[in-house]
């Protein structure tokens, strides 16, 4: 029977040993030791894992556990990565890409990603919106009872969309401009539903966390209950990790 191999992240060695804890299919976390990289690993008994919720968490959990231990440098794998050797790691993942990994390491060594993203009601700021703009407030108020053309309701309409946009990213702007100076670098995702106008990864210096987390707040604070806002301050840098093809 063929052996499968779960991967879950890579770490400089000596990395962790091991972790007192199950991963996927209940299986023990071992590791790995190869060349200048050791891999946290389980044994598969699939070839293929469904990316649920509860497999997710599984390979997410284990890389924050081996962050508590204090391996704080380490690369994330994609999820569901199955091998049937160590040479098949060898020869497709650190033979073309040992340079790389090296730089990737020094990149991340003493930095942690953390996540932000922001969140308003889109039917409350546009009342503010028309609030505070009583002419662009007048022209909606003409597409109710008014007959126009066409072309007239696909402006006015636009016009709504673009002053609400503009909003948008003045909203978002405090947090690009603040957070991103206490970064070492930023990547700023698209938002993922209609509500989230924000959604960005900072890599920041581990000791940095307390005084952005205090950032966050304060600039939380300035906007009173106007947003909601998801901050996660621990998680494996998967948006800083990635090789190039």
């Amino acid at each position: 029977m063929t052996s499968r191999y779960y991967l879950y992240g890579i770490f400089p060695t000596p990395g962790p040993q091991s972790l007192v804890m199950p991963g996927l299919d209940e299986q023990p976390v071992q590791a790995y030791h190869l060349d200048a990289f050791t891999f946290l690993y389980s044994m598969a008994s699939q070839k293929r894992y469904l990316a649920s919720r509860s497999n997710l968490l599984t390979h997410e959990k284990v890389l924050e556990a081996a962050m508590r231990q204090g391996h704080r440098t380490l690369l994330p794998l994609q999820f569901g990565l199955v091998v049937t050797s160590w040479e098949q790691v060898e020869q497709d993942l650190i033979a073309p890409y040992r340079d790389d990994l090296g730089q990737l390491f020094h990149r991340l060594d003493g930095c942690r990603e953390v996540s932000v993203k922001v969140l308003w009601d889109a039917d409350t700021e546009l009342a503010r919106l028309m609030e505070e703009n009583p002419e662009l407030n007048h022209q909606r108020n003409q597409l109710v009872g008014t007959q126009l053309t066409l072309e007239q309701v696909i402006q006015i309409g636009q016009r709504i969309e673009a002053a609400l946009e503009k909003r948008k990213q003045e909203t978002a702007e405090p947090f690009r401009q603040i957070l991103s100076a206490l970064a070492k670098d930023v990547i700023e995702n698209e938002p993922m539903t209609d509500t989230m106008i924000f959604n960005a990864a900072y890599l920041i210096p581990w000791e940095f966390e307390p005084d952005f987390s205090q950032a966050v707040n304060e600039i939380d604070q300035a906007f009173g209950q106007r947003l909601r806002i998801r901050y996660n301050n621990f998680t494996a840098p998967y948006h800083f990790a990635q090789l190039k093809p």
